[in-house]
């Protein structure tokens, strides 16, 4: 950098004196570039030059009150230039007092009007701590100095949310957004009113050094945000911006959603994140007291201290929050408890009122979590109470290698996770885990591991020298994911792997067709943003393998959730208990993104027989009902039943609520009892080549269940009889 020297002037003109820039002769530097000024070796300050032609050249003119200074100094002047992405002006504070003294006045002065005309008239200008300015306002001339300048943060600038660390600065460069604070100097009689006059006035409520991955949550990037648009901003917006806008803050938030994904966990952390003073947590059945009035009373002291604030403070009140656990043991739909006493309608009318009632608190947020929305009472769930109803879903893919990372953190840090356990592949593996069900994982694969390191003799120790060698590995978790931890919504591989038990034998193409038929379904039911609900039905004669094949599908499918709805779980069950049983299955289903549901053997569910005829009309109903109704908004589900008697459907009208019906066939040639015979592989060549013999051209008519039951029969004989046995079984069979 070339540096020259320079010798300090005068401003020709006020005007130029106002510009709070250097003003040098055109030959020496060009307009609006910026200048280090040095007066001393450790003393500089940085200068936007204005060019004038008044100004003698190697002459460098100031401001008075800068020229005061400076008057018989040689300055040493040399170019500089910004890194904008660090020295732009975020905040700065700035000390003001009349120029001077004589031409005070008592006539307030509004700092929002002031820092708006100073960032128009300044705007792209430098500025350097301690520098003395002169301003005009409202024609009258002030003495500046600026006392602190913080530097903008640079994911503002590229547009992303701010990132909360504050950077001070010595020399910064004023942009249009900019933020200007001015405080009166102590001896001052300047009377300043507005926002701009201070710093402190304004509590920020966000905690700034605040992050997710510390405080333990994964998963919930989404809701988080969503929460905070609709609960928060208000909050950390000027409250004289809010006022203007006539906005109220959201008073109430509900967070619902299947147990073990982070609910409580959610509202622990929002008093973290927030500057308020500690939530008050409450469990729900704490309130109760079987006294009559004690109830109300406690859920009047859990509003009394934000009351009394709110009372004293008015707008500059702090946010209370209060956080209610298991919200449906005290808010219970009023009018549907058996007690004559109505307890609980009391309490409800009673957080009713304190909530949002005549008396309206400003400085409140009530947050309730529940994990059955549906017992809730409707007045709770109104604007202005629970407004904003947040479902806390089974983590996505994303969101388990967040909650997966959070968990491991820890043994990562101590080395004490073997470097072949992969996060991501144990992320795709747990489908439909909820976050507590993947720190029990974490936790499972930890006591196998340290299982392996305790010597069991006559006493139980640890095995010291190999204890410090502990690691947790991959072989760990992939043997908690298949014993210990399962989902609890989900697949349970247990549930159709009995249905497979000997696998699908494709006997000819009748088999092959209804399992690419199945494909194309699966496929519908993934890609189509129309149909988001495909329900088919399977049927055929009985024993021709519809529930393997069912259960095939749908494993083939490779859906997060898979359940199947068997009569099988329902002997004995009531028709409404049935009628119940059937819709938690569906319920469970909703809260996946992709599911499927096996409904086997139709009639059985449906009770129907053919003496009397008589069937279960309450269960035909729900099934109606919930063949055809579309699962919630993004979800997507496909339904496969199966049944032996389709004509009896017919009659009840539910082949309609299927989107198409697949037939099964039973096997009807000779050639295909031959192929599956020897798919089988249970006779030996000689055996089958006889068989095939007799079948020639024969036709017959038998389910592949039935096929094996009598092969598997006519094996206990003798080697040379069990040909005559299976054939005779076939024929007594009327196959």
């Amino acid at each position: 950098e070339a540096t020259c020297t320079m010798q300090a002037a005068r401003c020709p003109t006020d005007e130029l004196s106002l510009t709070n820039c250097a003003v040098v002769s055109e030959k020496d530097l060009q307009s609006g570039q910026h200048v280090t000024v040095k007066t001393t070796p450790n003393h500089k300050f940085v200068f936007t030059v204005k060019g004038h032609h008044t100004v003698v050249p190697g002459t460098i003119a100031f401001s008075l009150a800068v020229y005061s200074v400076w008057c018989f100094l040689s300055l040493a002047v040399s170019n500089y230039n910004f890194d904008k992405s660090k020295q732009c002006i975020g905040a700065m504070t700035i000390e003001i007092d009349f120029l001077q003294k004589k031409s005070t006045d008592s006539s307030p002065y509004d700092s929002d009007k002031m820092a708006a005309e100073f960032i128009q008239q300044f705007n792209n200008q430098a500025f350097s701590i301690t520098q003395q300015l002169v301003f005009s306002f409202c024609d009258k001339l002030f003495g500046l100095m600026i006392k602190d300048i913080e530097a903008m943060d640079a994911s503002i600038l590229k547009g992303e949310p701010a990132s909360g660390k504050k950077q001070k600065i010595d020399i910064g460069l004023m942009v249009g957004n900019s933020q200007v604070i001015f405080e009166k100097a102590e001896s001052s009689s300047l009377t300043l009113v507005g926002k701009a006059k201070t710093k402190e006035a304004r509590q920020t409520i966000i905690n700034p050094d605040w992050n997710f991955e510390k405080m333990g949550i994964g998963g919930l990037d989404k809701e988080f945000s969503d929460i905070f648009r609709r609960a928060f901003a208000s909050r950390v917006f000027p409250p004289d911006i809010v006022e203007q806008m006539g906005c109220k803050h959201v008073k109430g938030i509900l967070l619902f959603g299947p147990p073990g994904c982070g609910k409580t966990l959610m509202a622990r952390q929002i008093g973290k994140m927030l500057n308020a003073r500690e939530p008050k947590i409450v469990n729900g059945p704490e309130i109760l007291n079987k006294y009559v009035g004690e109830s109300e009373a406690n859920i009047r002291k859990l509003f009394a201290e934000a009351e009394e604030e709110q009372k004293r403070l008015g707008a500059n009140s702090g946010l209370h929050i209060i956080i209610f656990d298991e919200l449906d043991a005290i808010c219970k739909q009023r009018g549907t408890g058996a007690s004559s006493t109505g307890v609980h309608d009391t309490v409800v009318n009673q957080l009713l009122s304190k909530i949002d009632g005549v008396e309206q608190l400003n400085n409140i947020l009530v947050i309730g979590m529940t994990n059955r929305p549906d017992l809730i009472d409707d007045a709770l769930m109104r604007p202005g109470r629970f407004e904003v109803k947040m479902e806390i879903g089974l983590p996505d893919e994303k969101g388990r290698v967040q909650i997966l990372t959070i968990h491991t953190n820890k043994m990562r840090g101590f080395g004490l996770l073997a470097p072949d356990v992969n996060i991501k592949e144990l992320a795709a593996e747990t489908k439909n885990y909820s976050g507590a069900e993947l720190e029990g994982l974490v936790r499972a694969a930890q006591s196998t591991a340290m299982n392996r390191h305790i010597k069991a003799t006559s006493t139980v120790e640890v095995d010291m020298e190999r204890a410090e060698k502990l690691q947790v590995s991959r072989d760990d978790f992939m043997g908690s994911l298949n014993n210990d931890i399962k989902p609890a919504f989900g697949t349970n591989q247990e549930d159709y792997a009995s249905y497979i038990m000997n696998g699908i034998i494709k006997w000819g193409d009748p088999v092959t067709h209804v399992l690419d038929d199945g494909e194309l379904l699966v496929q519908q039911t993934k890609n189509s943003d129309r149909t988001p609900l495909v329900a088919v039905l399977l049927e055929g004669p009985p024993h021709s393998g519809k529930t393997a094949l069912a259960a095939k599908i749908a494993e083939d499918s490779q859906f997060p959730f898979i359940k199947i709805c068997s009569p099988d779980k329902m002997i004995g069950h009531s028709e409404i208990s049935k009628c119940q049983a059937i819709k938690k299955v569906f319920d469970d289903a909703y809260k996946s993104q992709l599911s499927c549901v096996v409904v086997d053997d139709i009639e059985r569910l449906l009770d129907y027989v053919p003496i009397g005829p008589r069937f279960s009309n309450l269960v035909l109903q729900a099934l109606l009902v919930l063949l055809k109704k579309p699962p919630p908004k993004g979800r997507k589900l496909l339904i496969i039943g199966t049944t032996s008697r389709k004509d009896v459907l017919q009659e009840m009208e539910m082949l309609d609520a299927f989107s198409t019906t697949i037939h099964i066939p039973n096997i009807s040639t000779g050639e295909q009892l031959v192929d599956a015979l020897e798919l089988l592989g249970s006779f030996t060549e000689k055996e089958r080549a006889n068989i095939a013999h007799q079948m020639k051209g024969k036709r017959v008519w038998i389910g592949i269940k039935k096929l094996l039951m009598l092969i598997e029969m006519s094996l206990q004989m003798d080697q040379e009889y069990r040909v005559t046995k299976f054939l005779s079984l076939l024929r007594d069979e009327g196959a």
